[in-house]
């Protein structure tokens, strides 16, 4: 039996990670859209995705730290207000460099909202009934996945792009003064704050992904992208350092001394870089090369988020039965195999029935791998370290996408371009190729794991043999 406080976190929490959920994949359909009323280039659209996922990123475990020791959910209204006000100026965007400045600011809204909304929850329901919960808040945020490219379509089809945006700011106005009458407050421990850590973090990945989106158009040789790569490398060099002496370190270094929590986070960063790269350039293959519209765009890429929907509830008893390195090694060759097929078959006239096998297979291998892959990290972190775990595999994963986006962007602009159906099915090939190449090494990664994961240690982890 739940209370009426309970139901309120939990609507609540569902709804705010639903819209956070929904912002990551909305956009995706409305991207050719904006590439003709902004005169966008493929590398800002490459960023209108990428400033939402790194900003979120990177500060998302920060977010978690600030909402521990200010109040979750102070931090969570914080986030949200940030969250809905950043989405007007991503509507009311006069060009394309204000529409990713605007996103970036969204991802750092969403930073606070998710880790939180999370932490909330837990708070507020006891061990007994936080599966219970849990299950609801991921089949609301696997909805998102699935219709997201759906409503993005249908927006930027039947009214505007820039409504996608505008859709988000009366949730918040309706959220944020339910959140504060009706949730209790809670903390966690109040851990330092890790600012050298996130500095050079977030430098790091902003100076790679950079250099990778700029590379083909600047030169790959070029101050333009050498300065940026050069920096994100001594930073990433930086942070290892840093972390190595912090007195609480938000990446703790012992974690990776545990296979399954370095080879999982491998894993993802690299399933995740094939999944979003992979969603960014099949949505505009249907309207760029297909001659189709946004909702139609949309609804021919539902095959991939249906099956996750259908076969999640699943996953766990899955992963028991067949252990988490067999389903991440299966999904991460199903992923690259589909990505293979989609490459052979990609024409400007292909028909869609030749597209639904290997659409069908990208969802196939996203319900065995991601769900084998988040226990494959935790469940051999000792309980003190959870939070920060499971902190950094959600950093991972995002991190992952944004490089996944830039990776096939490369290969797209090396090859390809917006010119023609003709134009953008030659650079589309090339960038699947990556994708499915992308798999492969997450399969690699996943070969890593031990071969059964399955309890979680309670001792300190420096204490572990391995």
């Amino acid at each position: 039996m739940t209370t009426s406080t309970q139901r309120w976190v939990l609507g609540l929490s569902a709804l705010a990670s639903f819209m956070v959920v929904l912002d990551m994949l909305v956009v995706v359909t409305a991207l050719p859209t904006v590439q003709r009323d902004l005169g966008a280039s493929l590398e800002a659209l490459e960023w209108t995705v990428n400033a939402y996922t790194l900003s979120f990123a990177v500060l998302l475990m920060t977010g978690a730290a600030l909402g521990d020791r200010f109040g979750r959910r102070l931090g969570f209204v914080v986030g949200l207000g940030v969250f809905a006000a950043a989405s007007a100026a991503c509507a009311l965007a006069p060009s394309v460099g204000a529409l990713i400045t605007a996103r970036a600011v969204q991802g750092a809204g969403a930073a606070l909202v998710m880790p939180l909304a999370l932490a909330l929850m837990n708070a507020a329901f006891p061990p007994e009934r936080r599966g219970w919960a849990t299950g609801i808040f991921g089949a609301v945020t696997g909805f998102a996945a699935v219709v997201g490219p759906v409503i993005g379509g249908a927006v930027t089809e039947g009214v505007a792009w820039e409504w996608i945006f505008w859709l988000n700011v009366p949730i918040g106005l309706v959220a944020i003064p339910l959140l504060l009458t009706r949730t209790p407050e809670s903390r966690g421990a109040r851990t330092p704050l890790d600012l050298p850590g996130l500095v050079t973090g977030a430098i790091a990945a902003c100076g790679l992904v950079w250099a990778l989106v700029r590379g083909n158009s600047a030169g790959w040789t070029s101050q333009e992208t050498l300065v940026p790569l050069a920096a994100g490398v001594v930073a990433g060099i930086g942070f290892v350092l840093v972390e190595r002496r912090a007195a609480a370190p938000m990446l703790p270094p012992r974690l990776f001394a545990l296979r399954p929590f370095s080879a999982g986070n491998a894993a993802i960063f690299l399933l995740n870089a094939t999944l979003t790269g992979s969603l960014f350039f099949i949505a505009q293959f249907f309207q760029v090369a297909g001659g189709l519209g946004a909702l139609d765009a949309g609804l021919r890429m539902l095959p991939i988020g249906v099956v996750p929907l259908v076969l999640a509830p699943r996953a766990g008893a899955l992963a028991d039965r067949f252990g988490e390195r067999n389903l991440i090694v299966t999904g991460s060759f199903l992923m690259a195999a589909a990505l293979g097929w989609l490459a052979s078959v990609a024409t400007p006239a292909v028909a869609y029935w030749t597209l639904l096998g290997p659409l069908t297979l990208v969802g196939l291998g996203i319900t065995l791998g991601v769900p084998a892959m988040t226990r494959a990290v935790v469940s051999r972190v000792a309980l003190p370290d959870l939070a920060r775990a499971s902190g950094a595999f959600s950093t991972f994963r995002q991190l992952g996408g944004a490089f996944g986006v830039a990776a096939l962007g490369a290969a797209f602009a090396a090859t390809g371009g917006y010119a023609s159906a003709g134009s953008f099915t030659d650079g589309f090939v090339p960038a699947a190729v990556v994708a499915g190449v992308l798999a492969l090494a997450a399969m690699v990664a996943g070969l890593a794991l031990p071969g059964r994961v399955t309890a979680r240690i309670s001792e300190p982890l420096g204490d572990v043999a391995h």
